[in-house]
């Protein structure tokens, strides 16, 4: 089953993002909505409109805007018919959804998809009147919002689902889409709103009992504990009190539980404060003033800062040792997170086997749809299973199951344990990643110091990494790629790939440090040196008697963006912030991107005879005089920074496999 055109029906804020991140992975895509007066196409177009004004930019570039085409429900429907998969994106309400399905099923082809983006909406009462064929190649698709950037796709099958149309997406979501995905169970809120909701209500509700603040909370629920920077309260603003509101209604309604918010929280909700699409709500901004709601006044006030000094220690540690210090802090910051910690796993525990076919698909959906940097289980090996079964009795909760055993662990040796608790089994990789985490565990690097490494990725393939804060480029990262350029030639390697592991940054670019120790100490001739040998780091990559491949994601600055300039070929992830800033810092481009950028300019124009050849010039020192970067790797091509021919890869998991291959 190939998909080759998809269908989007509801252009809110998740159908249009879902609709954009179709069309930048090059997919053309038909977006429908509810007419509109007097524009019928309007609520569609609409849609468009708010996806290329969103920030971030929900388009990874403004040219595949022209790959949707905009209709209605009521005329265009038979624009339809050609789709392979249809997601619908409406109103979270089951009417609307089953009607929608009974005027989609005679129009489409007999092979198509059709998925339901609900976050909660049982997936038999969505099909309630429908065919046998059209059961076959139903499923859910949760996108979590917003979708460009949100790695998780939860996928829902039924029982009638059939393998062929399960594969069919689940491969498409994770190649084309760029989706890291998790299967779930159809029970309400599937695995991460379910978890992760109940754990930020959890949150809002102790809150009080702890007697704590919004400040408060938000500092000990962020990086700290390694979750986002937007920790509880914040995260709320961004997504929508009103759809906090709502997800908890439904979660108390479909499964009894209690998912109930604060009073005060609803009040808010009424009073229409809905957080960042209204100005203020957890927060207000007043000018350049950040204002934190206080729920005993009822009124805003002035953001507070939490200083402590036991919170400062803590937070030097490495996060698995950080999640048990935390549990050890004195008085109502040290209740508080133990009582939080307790609830929320033991809730994870009893509720595990409902939700989800394996361990590690719960600890994936929390760190790729809620940003936790470890998921719970995780979480709880970190602390260990006495630990936390001493805070379960201390919270007053009952025993939580076959998987709560002294001395149990979760993960071991690369496997996980079973639902059961009984016995362990693999944990599925991802078809066609390369996990460095596995490839260091095998065994030594065949070259290494503190600052870079060079590994053995099998297949004749060798992988540069860079080690330094930040992946700073150094003298000594010059050094280690000068010495493995030799080794893999001596070695009759195949090639190289340039790449790490890092979660946002490729390379923050040149050490600017010693830069400027150098600058302050008038050591002019050892710059003039340390410039030369940047300058043939890089070109030696154009010299090596095998192909370099690079492979650049997230912030790739500087020294970083010149390293990929001289590449053989570039490899990059989607999401790609490329560019020459060191004007930012008052100097100029020293590795040769310059000269790069120049000779691509240049070469650009040499078909058009007419061309002033002076416009080469012009634009490369535009680029490096308003240290311009590209906002995705669709961008970097626009601008000149990656070649036509250099590859794109959605999925971040699967980029240094690409670019092996």
């Amino acid at each position: 089953m190939r998909i080759n055109r998809i269908g989007v029906i509801g252009a809110g804020t998740m159908g249009s993002g879902i609709a954009a991140l179709a069309a930048s992975a090059g997919i053309p895509v038909v977006l429908l909505d509810i007419p509109g007066d007097p524009d019928r196409n309007g609520l569609a177009r609409a849609g468009i409109e708010r996806a290329l004004k969103a920030r971030p930019a929900s388009f990874m570039s403004r040219e595949r805007v022209e790959l949707v085409e905009v209709g209605n429900t009521e005329d265009d429907l038979r624009k339809l018919a050609d789709c392979d998969w249809v997601v619908e994106a409406i109103i979270e309400k089951l009417s609307p959804k089953q009607a929608l399905y009974e005027k989609l099923e005679p129009v489409l082809k007999p092979s198509a998809v059709v998925s339901s983006n609900t976050s909660g909406i049982p997936m038999e009462l969505l099909l309630e009147g429908r065919s046998e064929g059209f059961r076959k190649h139903f499923l859910g698709t949760h996108f979590f919002n917003p979708p460009r950037y949100l790695h998780l796709l939860e996928v829902i099958p039924t029982p009638e689902t059939s393998q062929e149309t399960l594969a069919a997406i689940e491969i498409f979501g994770r190649t084309i889409l760029g989706k890291g995905i998790v299967r779930a169970k159809d029970v309400p809120g599937f695995v991460t709103n379910r978890i992760g909701v109940y754990g930020m209500l959890q949150t809002v509700q102790l809150m009080g009992v702890h007697k704590l603040s919004i400040d408060e909370i938000d500092t000990l629920t962020g990086p700290l504990i390694g979750r986002p920077n937007s920790a509880t309260f914040r995260t709320a603003d961004l997504t929508g009190l009103d759809v906090l509101s709502h997800v908890a209604r439904e979660l108390s309604e479909a499964t009894g539980e209690d998912f109930a918010l604060p009073g005060w929280v609803d009040g808010l909700v009424k009073e229409g404060r809905l957080g960042e699409k209204t100005k203020a709500g957890f927060y207000k901004k007043v000018g350049k003033e950040i204002l934190t709601y206080d729920s005993a006044l009822g009124e805003y006030r002035p953001q507070v800062k939490l200083k402590s000094a036991e919170l400062t220690t803590v937070r030097a540690l490495p996060l698995a040792q950080r999640l048990s210090a935390v549990l050890s802090l004195p008085g109502k910051y040290g209740g508080f997170m133990r009582e939080l910690y307790a609830r929320t796993m033991h809730y994870t525990l009893i509720h595990a086997a409902e939700l989800a076919y394996d361990l590690a698909s719960v600890d994936q959906a929390l760190e790729w749809g809620f940003g936790w940097r470890m998921g719970p289980f995780k979480q709880m090996d970190a602390v260990g299973m006495e630990r936390t079964l001493e805070l379960f009795r201390e919270a007053g909760l009952a025993s939580a199951g076959p998987l709560t055993r002294p001395n149990t662990r979760f993960f071991k040796d690369g496997q996980q344990l079973s639902l059961t608790g009984e016995g362990y089994q693999v944990v599925p990789k991802v078809e066609g990643a390369l996990e460095l985490a596995a490839i260091k565990a095998a065994g030594p690097a065949l070259i290494e110091s503190k600052e870079a490494a060079l590994l053995d990725l099998g297949d004749g393939v060798a992988l540069f990494e860079f080690r330094g804060k930040m992946n700073t480029i150094g003298e000594g990262v010059f050094v280690i790629l000068k010495k493995s350029l030799s080794y893999l030639d001596e070695h009759g390697y195949a090639g190289l790939v340039i790449g790490n592991g890092h979660q946002r940054v490729f390379s923050a670019g040149a050490n600017l440090a010693l830069i400027l120790m150098a600058a302050q100490e008038g050591e002019w001739e050892e710059l003039e040196l340390a410039a030369r040998r940047f300058q043939q780091g890089t070109q030696s990559l154009r010299s090596a008697p095998f192909p370099v491949v690079v492979a650049p994601f997230g912030l790739t600055l500087g020294g970083g963006a010149e390293l990929t300039l001289h590449a053989d070929a570039v490899q990059a992830h989607a999401e790609l912030y490329m560019g020459l800033v060191e004007v930012g810092v008052g100097l100029i481009p020293a590795g040769g991107g310059t000269k790069e950028l120049l000779f691509r300019f240049t070469r650009e124009l040499l078909p058009y005879v007419e061309a002033d050849s002076f416009e080469a010039v012009r634009r490369a020192f535009q680029y490096i005089a308003m240290a311009e970067t590209s906002t995705s790797a669709l961008e970097a091509k626009g601008k000149g920074f990656l070649r036509h021919g250099d590859g794109i890869t959605m999925n971040r998991d699967l980029l240094i496999g690409d670019a092996k291959r």
